[in-house]
């Protein structure tokens, strides 16, 4: 019996003809290790634009890439449902990397990367002095991250979406229970640094995507875990983001949000572009039973020094749909 999984052989024979070329197969390859854009692509395959771009457009128009917009920046990707994506997988599987176009393909990828990863710290570094400013008035995040893997458990998923993913530090920290995830950021810098981060730690699994946290770019009831890590407080409406997050969990998803307490230091409002002084968990709760969630657990992690003025309280919120 015909699943969502299977092709007929109408299909079947469609999608051999748009992959099978050398130079398409060349290209699905790569981004079969990361979404690359198409100057990416020619730096990589040393072939004209024109050129990569109509290959491009065939295998996007066939249903084994996808193409989407980062700003004036367009970057393709493998699909990853339906049947296409099992189709192509199977046959990149079944790739020699050893093979010369492969092998060459892949070293000059890694150039690519590296660039990236060079980008990524000058910018990176320009702002790590506010940052750590800023992290050095809460709880050391090792302590906030180990509350976040209890709080979540070692049971393996299936889907993770990390919204305003940042550095895409949170997918790391929980690319031991999902097989894979997505990251969204409205930031292009933010996304360099962490497709950067995750080339780094050859997280394959894992996709970065620019995108607006209250009209998400994902598929409703996909994802068996959101984390919204130290966002909310940047949002003119958190509950319309925390609505928008419970539209992409599936029934049984949990989402888990990270954030300040109530707080009283303006300095953050006025100088680091902070919106809310903190969140109270009546508020939290109010937010949640909106979007037709029910909490689970709450922690609060306050700052080993009781004393300091500009101390601030950590807390985490696990919720159900």
């Amino acid at each position: 019996m015909p699943t969502e999984n299977t092709i007929s052989l109408e299909q079947s024979v469609n999608l051999l003809r748009a992959a099978g070329e050398s130079t398409r197969l060349r290209l699905l390859a790569l981004l079969a290790q990361t979404d690359l854009t198409v100057s990416d692509l020619i730096e990589i395959l040393g072939q004209s634009q024109p050129r990569i771009s109509r290959h491009l457009k065939l295998l996007t128009e066939a249903g084994l890439l996808e193409r989407y917009q980062e700003g004036t920046w367009a970057y393709f990707r493998l699909v990853d449902q339906g049947a296409g994506a099992g189709f192509i997988h199977s046959i990149i599987e079944q790739f020699d990397l050893e093979d010369l176009n492969i092998s060459r393909d892949l070293e000059r990828l890694q150039t690519v990367r590296q660039k990236r990863a060079e980008q990524a710290s000058q910018y990176f570094s320009s702002n790590a002095s506010e940052w750590d400013k800023i992290r050095s008035l809460h709880i050391d995040e090792a302590n906030v991250e180990a509350t976040m893997l209890a709080m979540v458990g070692n049971d393996k998923i299936g889907a993770m979406l990390d919204l305003g993913t940042g550095t895409g530090r949170v997918l790391e920290l929980f690319s031991g229970i999902f097989e894979k995830a997505v990251g969204i950021d409205a930031s292009r810098d933010m996304l360099s640094i962490a497709r950067a981060r995750l080339d780094e730690v050859k997280l394959s699994r894992v996709q970065t995507r620019q995108g607006d946290l209250y009209l998400l770019p994902t598929q409703s009831a996909s994802f068996d875990l959101v984390t919204i890590h130290q966002v909310l407080h940047y949002l003119d409406d958190p509950a319309g983001a925390i609505k928008e997050a419970a539209k992409a969990l599936v029934t049984g998803g949990r989402l888990l949000i990270v954030d300040f307490a109530p707080h009283e230091l303006e300095f953050l409002r006025e100088n680091h572009a902070h919106l809310r002084l903190g969140f109270s968990e009546e508020q939290i709760m109010e937010w949640l039973n909106l979007a037709g969630l029910k909490l689970q657990s709450v922690k609060h992690l306050g700052s080993k020094n009781k004393q300091a003025k500009e101390a601030l309280t950590v807390s985490l919120w696990l919720a159900e749909k």
